[in-house]
């Protein structure tokens, strides 16, 4: 029998800039705002659980270069021509989060991409996901589309028992909050895991945070071709983004 296929499939989209509306908008925690987006998606594709969209913003200096921020399609449904959008809120507040927490129904927003997707096979043992505030879009919407019985682990950190959030999954999910509050620490939260050797691993967060999640990983002995990490935010660098891999 052929080895199963552990490589990525990678996608690339024609990019196209919409305009959508704010149509819907609630707290789902304390530091965590949702916004339903409502306009023409058509051709609109997200095959990634982790795929981006950019947030495109007025320069405030004038400039003709919008400022862009990148973010998780939470859902979407081209259909009813709805996107939803999660904000971390955090202070200070860069452009996209000042934007959603003054938005209104009706106000508009423009946006670009996914410029492509990296879809993962649905071929390993299991599935290990470590992220912060801004990861849990992304983490939420892998738990909510896996297949049923898929064994995936999440390391998830927060500020404190508020800002949990509810998922549904038909996946073998075990879940577990770590808070910074409280002083926890996710690398001795990976040390006290038992997990298979078939496992891919997805981190995101700060990044120099994920870069230590990815290192402490690479020293257990992970296999690195089977771990994917990425920067969502750099403290002191608004609008950074990087992939480590």
């Amino acid at each position: 029998m052929a080895e199963d296929n552990r490589t990525p499939l990678r996608v690339r989209f024609e990019l196209r800039r919409r305009e959508l509306r704010v149509v819907e908008h609630h707290l789902l925690t304390p530091h965590m705002l949702r916004l339903v987006l409502s306009g023409d998606l058509e051709g609109f594709q997200s095959l990634g659980f982790d795929d981006h969209v950019k947030l495109l913003f007025s320069d405030p200096q004038g400039g003709e270069t919008p400022i862009m921020r990148d973010y998780t399609p939470r859902a979407f449904d081209v259909g009813k021509g709805r996107l939803t959008l999660d904000f971390a809120l955090h202070e200070p507040a860069g452009p996209a989060t000042q934007w959603a927490l003054q938005a209104k129904i009706g106000d508009r927003l423009h946006i670009g991409g996914p410029r492509g997707s990296q879809v993962w096979p649905d071929v390993f043992d299991h599935y290990l996901l470590i992220g912060d505030e801004t990861a849990l879009p992304a983490i939420g919407r892998r738990l909510e589309t896996a297949p049923a019985g898929q064994a995936i682990t999440v390391l998830a950190m927060v500020e404190n028992a508020a800002e949990r959030q509810t998922w549904t999954t038909k996946a073998d999910a075990d879940i577990r909050w770590l808070y910074r509050a409280e002083a926890d620490d996710v690398l001795s939260a990976i040390d006290a895991l038992t997990l298979p050797e078939d496992i891919l691993v997805w981190v995101a967060g700060e990044a120099q945070w994920a870069r230590t999640v990815r290192t402490h990983l690479h020293d257990k002995g992970f296999n690195p071709k089977g771990i994917k990490a990425a920067g969502y935010w750099l403290k002191g660098e608004p609008g950074a983004h990087a992939s480590f891999d």
